[in-house]
């Protein structure tokens, strides 16, 4: 349970990074009031998580979980470029997340 908690962190930190791009220095009320909403929801979803998990472990999969699909979608909606070698970083944090969830007793 603790991991899935953790996924759904990360991908709400996905959504509050993205979030701030469409904020525009928070001018805009609605992207701004969305960014702090996923934020606040991500940030107590691995409070949660923390509860079972250790907290390097967690840290690093709720990071990791946002850095890959932030990237992605800079890519994908915000036209950034995608490189092999981006791509390929982007591989080796998968691995290190897959790593880290192998490894973990919880």
């Amino acid at each position: 349970m603790a991991w899935g908690i953790l996924f759904l962190a990360g991908l709400l930190e996905v959504a509050w990074a993205i979030g701030l791009k469409y904020t525009e220095g928070f001018t805009r009320l609605g992207p701004t009031v969305c960014t702090a909403a996923a934020l606040v929801s991500s940030m107590g979803l691995l409070g949660v998580a923390l509860r079972t998990l250790p907290l390097g472990t967690a840290y690093a999969v709720w990071t990791g979980i946002g850095t890959i699909g932030t990237a992605i979608l800079g890519i994908a909606l915000l036209g950034e470029p995608a490189t092999v070698i981006r791509l390929a970083c982007i591989a080796l944090i998968v691995a290190g997340i897959i790593g880290l969830k192998l490894a973990s007793t919880a």
